[in-house]
């Protein structure tokens, strides 16, 4: 994946940080500390920020502000 990726809710969150590792920080800080569970190697974002009560578009709109912005 390249830096044009753009971050989407059905992306599953371990291929979100196969597209940038520097997204993980955004991750965690607002409430997904499951990284390295198996989870985040299935779930999709927007099940991820349903079960941790994150607003999906707020998650999103972060992420992709990073890639666009750098870093």
């Amino acid at each position: 994946m390249t830096n044009k990726t753009v971050i989407t809710k059905d992306m599953v969150i371990g291929d979100i940080l196969r597209v940038d590792g520097d997204l993980a920080p955004l991750l965690m800080d607002m409430g997904m500390h499951c990284l390295g569970c198996p989870s985040s190697q299935m779930e999709s974002l927007e099940d991820a920020c349903m079960v941790h009560g994150v607003n999906a578009d707020d998650m999103i709109a972060r992420l992709n502000q990073h890639l666009t912005n750098g870093r």
